[in-house]
C-alpha cells in the first residue's frame, strides 16, 4: 500500500502543504480534487518520488518512495512529453527501451480500443488523440500503481469518454490501483472508488463513493461543492 505520513512540502519558501496523511489501497481508482493552484499537481508529483517531502515521509510497502520508485508507478503527466515527429509506435518503443514491464502488444491493443493511430506523426494529431496515444503508452506498463495529472484537462467530452472507458478496460481492478487529479468529477465519478479533496494546504476529506452516496445522500459533484463552502 502506499501511505503519505505526515508530509510538509514548501516551494520557493511557499508552504504548499502542511502535515498531510493519507494512504492509497491496492485494487481502487481513487480521484484528487481541489481549485486551481490547490496542490493537486505537486501531490502527484510527491506520490511518484519526483519530489522529496521537506517533513514526514512518503512509503510504498514500507519503502520510501523516491525517483528510483519509478518501477512501481506509471506516471502520466498534464504536459505534452514526446517529440513531435515521433509516431505511438516510436513512443511504445521508447517505452519498451525504459521500462521492463512494458507490454508493446497491449499499448497497441489500447490505442486500438481508444481508436487512435500509432503511425502518424504526433504533430499531425490533434492535442486530443496526442493524450490518447500518451493514455495507450502508461497503459501499456504493468505496475501496482498508475497515477495521472489531469488527465482529461481540455479534452472534448467524447475523448473524455474513451480515456474514461480505457481506465478501466486495460488495468486489473483487484491488484493495480489509478490515482488521478481531475477537475471532471461528473464524468469520472461512475468508475471512482474514493474522492479527495485538497485546499488550504490540507487534504481536507477523503470518503469513499459509497459512503458519499449512502450515507451522506449526496453524488460526487454535490459533496465536492460542499467542501468548499
Amino acid at each position: 500500500m502506499l501511505h503519505v505520513r505526515n508530509v510538509s512540502f514548501s516551494y520557493r519558501k511557499q508552504l504548499i502543504f502542511k502535515d498531510i496523511t493519507a494512504q492509497f489501497p491496492i485494487g481502487k481508482i481513487i480521484g484528487i480534487a481541489g481549485a486551481n493552484g490547490c496542490g493537486k499537481s505537486t501531490f502527484i508529483r510527491l506520490l511518484t518520488g519526483m519530489l522529496q517531502p521537506d517533513t514526514g515521509e512518503i512509503l510504498l510497502y514500507e519503502d520510501r518512495v523516491t525517483r528510483t520508485s519509478c518501477k512501481q508507478f506509471a506516471y502520466l503527466p498534464d504536459i505534452d512529453l514526446f517529440y513531435a515527429d515521433n509516431t505511438g509506435e516510436e513512443v511504445f518503443t521508447f517505452y519498451q527501451s525504459q521500462f521492463a514491464d512494458f507490454s508493446i502488444e497491449k499499448a497497441r491493443q489500447a490505442a486500438d480500443y481508444l481508436q487512435v493511430s500509432t503511425t502518424a506523426k504526433l504533430q499531425k494529431l490533434s492535442k486530443g488523440k496526442r493524450a490518447l496515444v500518451k493514455m495507450a503508452a502508461t497503459l501499456g506498463r504493468n505496475v501496482p500503481y498508475y497515477i495521472m495529472d489531469e488527465p482529461f484537462s481540455g479534452l472534448d467530452p467524447m475523448v473524455r469518454e474513451s480515456l474514461i472507458r480505457g481506465l478501466i478496460q486495460f488495468i486489473e481492478p483487484d491488484t493495480q490501483t489509478i490515482i488521478l487529479s481531475t477537475h471532471e468529477i461528473y464524468e469520472v465519478e461512475p468508475v471512482l472508488d474514493a474522492l479527495m479533496v485538497i485546499k488550504d494546504q490540507q487534504i481536507i476529506a477523503y470518503e469513499t463513493l459509497e459512503d458519499i452516496r449512502d450515507e451522506l445522500q449526496k453524488d460526487a459533484v454535490a459533496w465536492l461543492k460542499s467542501q468548499h463552502q
